[in-house]
């Protein structure tokens, strides 16, 4: 496939690829930017979006912006053109975390797409978050070989928990909400993202349902209701969840962008595999529980992300920002 020609077409949908990916509480904490000169993407942060106490260093919104860089890898491949991709490329520009340049591609990779990634094209759109039970059905040991292979080949580890490991970080997924929940700021900015309206934040009808049991503490959002408005129904969770633990070796800006590209192409490829996804990161907003979540496993390592994966329905879409808008803060 010969590169087409950048138009606004085709930037549009670069863009969308991008804005489709992850991001905590549904922020989509970025904006870009195109350098037409060099033809770059430049993704940068916008720090208005930033959850100030959840995330006072940007460790999320960094893995939020990786994410959305993998989604700009897949999109510029499928439109025949080499992704070269620098991350945080200039001190003097602490917001710009990202570029892309739109290369030809070289004579020898001519139809593979940065590495063979462009069947993931048309699943960037199919991605979401599944919050519903799970059933009891396991993973195929070739899928999760594939997912662990994603990762790998994007900086990061990827390894599953055993069941002890799952009680550990469950365990501590459960204090960080028990935390949260008496956490007067944090709560409030948790539930500020949640949204019927607008294009984003997450709408009430996508938070999904309780674990009856409790064993499953998936995120709260809204805590205890002050409007007395009563909860959706719980319902039984799988009793024995997969959970996989996303690390990379070392804790910095480069690695937390690292993270979150191989975030996005472990959940792209879970996706076309129909294997389900939700994200806890409770634990990961709390330094302390953040560092004893390593414990759980012997290799070292730095955890970036909790991932729950399965077979059960498919998750609601979010909203997402237009691409005009979300293209140089829609200046």
């Amino acid at each position: 496939m010969q590169p087409a020609m950048l138009d606004a077409a085709i930037l549009e949908k670069l863009i969308s690829a991008a804005v489709a990916a992850p991001s905590i509480h549904n922020t989509q904490p970025w904006r870009y930017r195109l350098n037409p000169d060099t033809v770059t993407l430049e993704v940068r942060a916008a720090p208005e979006r930033a959850l100030r106490y959840a995330d006072p260093m940007g460790r999320a919104l960094s893995v939020s912006a990786g994410a959305a860089v993998f989604n700009l890898r897949v999109a510029v491949a499928h439109f025949g053109w080499d992704p070269v991709v620098r991350l945080l490329p200039y001190r003097s520009q602490p917001d710009l975390l990202a570029t892309v340049r739109l290369a030809a591609a070289p004579h020898d990779r001519a139809g593979r797409h940065d590495g063979g990634h462009d069947d993931l094209y048309d699943v960037i759109w199919r991605r979401h978050s599944s919050r519903s039970p799970y059933s009891a059905r396991r993973l195929p040991a070739r899928v999760l070989c594939d997912l662990t292979e994603a990762a790998r080949a994007n900086g990061a580890s990827l390894w599953l928990a055993d069941p002890e490991e799952t009680a550990w970080l469950l365990r501590l997924t459960a204090e960080a909400e028990r935390r949260l929940s008496g956490d007067p700021r944090r709560l409030a900015e948790s539930r500020t993202w949640i949204r019927d309206t607008g294009p984003y934040g997450i709408p009430s009808a996508a938070l999904g349902p309780r674990d009856t049991t409790g064993r499953l503490p998936m995120r709260d959002y809204l805590g205890p209701r002050p409007d007395g408005r009563d909860r959706p129904a719980a319902v039984p969770f799988e009793p024995h969840p997969t959970i996989a633990v996303l690390t990379t070796d070392q804790d910095r800006r480069t690695d937390w962008l690292r993270a979150g590209q191989a975030l996005e192409h472990v959940l792209l490829l879970a996706t076309s595999h129909a294997v389900r996804a939700s994200l806890l990161h409770q634990a990961l907003e709390w330094s302390d529980l953040r560092w004893s979540l390593g414990d759980a496993h012997p290799a070292p390592g730095h955890v970036q992300m909790l991932i729950r994966l399965g077979y059960g329905p498919v998750g609601p879409a979010t909203p997402r920002n237009g691409a005009a808008e979300a293209l140089d803060g829609g200046r």
